[in-house]
């Protein structure tokens, strides 16, 4: 899928024309490209500050803004290379704390483009070879790396020495790329996606994972030894628990109580279990309880249950519920049912916008929200190839509720408008690039 990343400064969207010229944006996997691009700029992946590696499924950015949180809040100046971006490609690559300003994006992708444009390589490599080669040089005490797809071959997996590596949820997702046939990996789907997600364990790095079913355990735990590293899965080595609104994490390393997590949503408590989980596995960096105790109420993770409040969008439904959340797949549709369901957060149910990718299991995402669903309102993703109305209007059908199709979020919510029911929740979710869109479209970009 293409990436289509667009800037308004005329010397960075200069830059992406020159790599969507290249690359058309497909998802390459393969460490060959990437190794010759970072020999060519001097293996700045080398020279890096101690590395936080985090892979998944769904929940990964959301470990690595509990992992920036506690850093951060222990004083700590942390690189951060994340995607995808909402609004702005430069929420990618965040240097000692502050997004990427244009000019060194700029400077960063002419530099790399210049050096490898020979290579073919994909859209991540080169973006990646560009945050890691402005991580070496910048100062700061951590970095914060997401792998983009997979592990085993994504391009971050050039990294050598992290000093943690940690895997969030897993589920089947990037089928045509992860489940490809080859020979000498796990057939079962599901033992797949662990295999090629714990391909991003090192020696000497703690491999830190969240609790999964015992043939997925044991598929990690086999890569974990054949690494010579630690399997440290929760259950085992480290847990965390909600018991009387309070949290209680356990470890090796004794016990802490914790406030809950801002951001929205029970899967949360794991998240900030996994990046608590990395924190203390490891001692290059140590981290204070102080700092772990902030990192629930400081993390920030735009998109992700977050709740609208203020701007044009939440003035247009004044007395509704609004939920903006990036999710895509089948297990974050079971979180965010449960999240709306269980959390109250829904009590009569959900008027549902959405638009998504073309590459995504519409029903799949979709059916874990059924008993909430009470319409359907379906969206474009400008750019993207993306479902048309038909699939949402055919899925609303089978479930005997109302759909309509619109071009833009404003005319979506102006017909929820048209229909009072401040009972409702709205939800909007179906992929992060909507969810950026209606963050542009509140005067919410993030920062």
């Amino acid at each position: 899928m293409a990436d289509h990343a667009v800037s308004d400064d005329p010397a960075v969207q200069t830059q992406l024309d020159r790599l969507m010229a290249l690359s058309p944006g497909r998802d390459v996997l393969g460490l060959e490209r990437i190794s010759e691009l970072v020999r060519r700029l001097g293996d700045p992946h080398l020279a890096l500050p101690p590395v936080f590696h985090v892979a998944g499924t769904n929940g990964k950015g959301s470990t690595c803004a509990y992992l920036r949180a506690a850093l951060e809040a222990d004083g700590r100046s942390v690189h951060v290379f994340t995607s995808p971006h909402l609004v702005r490609f430069n929420e990618r690559i965040r240097l000692a704390g502050t997004l990427i300003d244009d000019a060194t994006l700029a400077r960063a992708l002419e530099e790399v483009l210049d050096i490898g444009g020979d290579l073919n390589a994909s859209f991540f490599e080169i973006t990646t070879a560009a945050a890691f080669m402005l991580f070496a040089t910048i100062p700061a005490d951590a970095c914060i790396i997401e792998v983009g797809l997979g592990g085993r071959l994504d391009a971050t997996n050039v990294l050598q020495s992290p000093v943690a590596c940690g895997i969030a949820s897993l589920a089947i997702d990037h089928e045509s790329f992860l489940l490809a046939p080859e020979e000498g990996v796990p057939a079962d789907p599901l033992c797949r996606i662990a295999f090629e997600k714990a391909g991003i364990a090192k020696p000497g790095a703690p491999l830190v994972t969240q609790r999964y079913p015992g043939p997925m355990m044991a598929t990690i735990a086999r890569v974990a030894g054949h690494a010579g590293t630690r399997f440290m899965p929760r259950g085992e080595s480290w847990d965390v628990a909600e018991y009387q609104g309070q949290l209680h994490y356990r470890d090796q390393e004794g016990r802490l109580e914790l406030p809950p997590p801002r951001l929205g949503g029970a899967h949360q408590i794991a998240n900030l279990g996994l990046a608590i989980a990395m924190l203390r596995s490891q001692d290059v960096l140590p981290v204070s309880d102080a700092a772990l105790r902030a990192a629930p109420l400081w993390a920030q993770w735009p998109a992700r249950m977050q709740r609208l409040e203020g701007g044009p969008l939440n003035a247009m439904l004044p007395d509704r519920t609004l939920i903006l959340d990036g999710g895509h797949n089948p297990d974050a549709g079971q979180a965010l049912a449960k999240a709306l369901g269980d959390g109250g957060l829904a009590p009569e149910g959900i008027d549902l916008v959405t638009g998504m990718l073309s590459n995504k299991d519409v029903r799949g995402f979709l059916e874990p929200l059924r008993p909430l669903v009470r319409s359907i309102r379906s969206l474009p993703v400008p750019g993207h190839e993306h479902h048309g109305p038909e699939v949402f209007a055919a899925v609303a059908a089978d479930w005997d509720v109302p759909h309509s199709a619109f071009l833009t979020i404003r005319e979506a919510f102006a017909d929820i408008a048209a229909v009072p029911d401040p009972h409702r929740t709205v939800l909007i979710a179906g992929t992060l690039y909507l969810a950026g869109q209606v963050l542009v479209a509140n005067d919410q970009v993030p920062a």
